[in-house]
């Protein structure tokens, strides 16, 4: 049965608490390994009944446990089943030695395994807890199997990938499909981990809902609508455009121009009140005549700016895309310390060499700062967590997003949203075509849009990224940023 859970995300050790408190509860270990079992041997047949051989590699803890029941399972069936195993079983404890003592398949050192026509391979080596490099004997077996082409139906998570951050642990099987239980970890939407997934498939084997529920308060999520959807304004019939919120837009000279109209488009269809592109004299023809529902208004300098900002109605701006790198960028950056600021691109390089200047303006009150790096970008301005080994995405975003008093968008095909109260969403939308020159700035203008409409930070840039990823895959293949921004639909 598929778990109605598996919309939580636990970490290796949320689960392992779990598994313990389920115990503890009075709950039969074992019959919880036996359901798993089972239900990896349920989804080998399912998915592939042609197989010649079913091959189970069991490794020498809980995760081999399910190995050895989804062994006994498949050969009760009538399949041919192969066994392989890690280690000396007969050193196994718990649950899985008495996995083992009931499969009844006589099997036989793992490095001695060689791919045949017709294999399916079930991958119980090692679960999601894995932290370490996988062993040289394993990494033959990844090696040869993976040369073969045979189709891995992995327990958990592929063999070899960190459950905590998607890393690859030496080398993993790259799985056509993955079987887990209850919910499923980080590593299965981190990349590499999601792509070395395949196809997930979330079982309930059993566990209460208010175990599992009270380990899952770490803040850790899929970014999906039911995370934000209550700070989405409601459109009312006495709403008017300045109830909506002003969004500016800081265009670059008269040859770096189309970054923000592309910027300012996407915030005024992601429904902002007014939008304007703040822009160099030199450059308000170009604007203005490439410009209809988009206002015009001309900032060559700080001075300019300053007596602009007279204005509070302007609430919210997009700094960076096209704007150009320097001591320009940083001065405006931090005359809008009492807005809100979208700083992407440019904005974000500019302060690369004192990034803490950036943190200290924005420091106080509530978050009102959104940052939108890239991985070079992040580097520029989180130099030391950006080099921490020892830290997942989540775990950078989350630590920049605490400096910064930010809400963090470190972009790429796992974006992860983080707040700097703690709260990480991890987006999994985003078609890979989203790649493309310009659509950086149609996710900074839609951030925008939703930030100007009053939506939180953390909320606005989670939203934003979703409704990115969702206006990406109705774009389809092959899409410029133009094209982005022409299928762009409010929430």
């Amino acid at each position: 049965m598929t778990s109605t859970l598996a919309d939580l995300l636990l970490t290796p050790s949320d689960m392992a608490a779990v598994d313990r408190d389920a115990a503890a509860s009075g709950i039969d270990s074992f019959g919880l390994m036996e359901k798993a079992g089972q239900a990896v041997a349920a989804a080998a047949l399912r998915h592939y009944p042609q197989a010649s051989r079913y091959v189970v590699l069991c490794g020498p803890g809980n995760n081999g446990g399910d190995g050895y029941i989804a062994a006994r399972a498949l050969r009760q069936s009538g399949a041919d089943v192969a066994l392989f195993h890690l280690g000396d079983p007969s050193s196994l404890k718990g649950d899985a030695a008495r996995a083992f003592e009931a499969c009844e398949i006589k099997g036989d050192d793992i490095g001695k395994y060689e791919p045949g026509r017709g294999d399916v391979v079930v991958d119980a080596i090692f679960g999601a807890g894995l932290s370490r490099p996988v062993p040289d004997t394993v990494a033959s077996v990844i090696a040869r199997t993976t040369q073969a082409g045979v189709p891995v139906i992995a327990v958990d998570l592929p063999s070899g990938l960190d459950g905590r951050n998607g890393h690859v642990l030496g080398t993993a099987f790259r799985a056509t499909h993955t079987i887990t239980f209850m919910t499923r970890k980080p590593g299965h939407l981190l990349m590499p981990g999601r792509e070395l997934c395949g196809v997930m498939e979330v079982f309930d084997i059993g566990i209460p809902g208010r175990i599992v529920r009270a380990h899952a308060g770490h803040g850790i999520a899929e970014n999906e609508p039911r995370q934000w959807q209550g700070t989405v304004p409601a459109a009312m019939t006495e709403t008017h455009k300045y109830k909506r919120g002003h969004v500016v837009v800081f265009s670059g000279g008269a040859h770096a121009t189309g970054a923000a109209r592309m910027s300012a488009m996407a915030a005024l269809k992601a429904e902002a009140g007014l939008v304007t592109i703040a822009s160099p004299t030199q450059a308000l023809s170009v604007n203005a005549g490439a410009l209809t529902a988009v206002m015009v208004h001309p900032v060559d300098d700080d001075a300019t700016l300053k007596k602009w900002l007279e204005d509070k109605r302007l609430s919210t701006f997009v700094l960076g895309p096209g704007f150009g790198i320097g001591e320009k960028a940083r001065h405006f950056a931090l005359a809008l310390s009492d807005r809100h600021l979208v700083l992407d691109a440019d904005g974000i390089t500019s302060f690369r060499d004192n990034p803490q200047q950036l943190f200290d303006a924005f420091a106080h009150g509530d978050t009102h700062l959104v940052l939108t790096p890239h991985e070079g970008e992040f580097a520029r301005l989180f130099p030391d967590i950006a080099a921490d080994d020892s830290l997942g995405k989540v775990e950078k975003a989350r630590a920049a997003a605490k400096r910064a008093n930010a809400a963090i968008v470190y972009k790429g095909a796992d974006s992860v949203i983080a707040s700097p109260d703690g709260r990480a969403l991890i987006n999994a939308n985003a078609p890979p075509w989203l790649a493309t020159a310009g659509s950086g700035d149609v996710l900074a203008g839609i951030i925008a849009g939703l930030l100007a409409q009053g939506m939180p930070a953390f909320e606005a840039a989670a939203a934003g990224v979703w409704l990115h990823g969702e206006t990406g895959q109705r774009a389809g293949k092959g899409l410029t940023a133009e094209d982005l921004v022409a299928h762009v639909r409010p929430l």
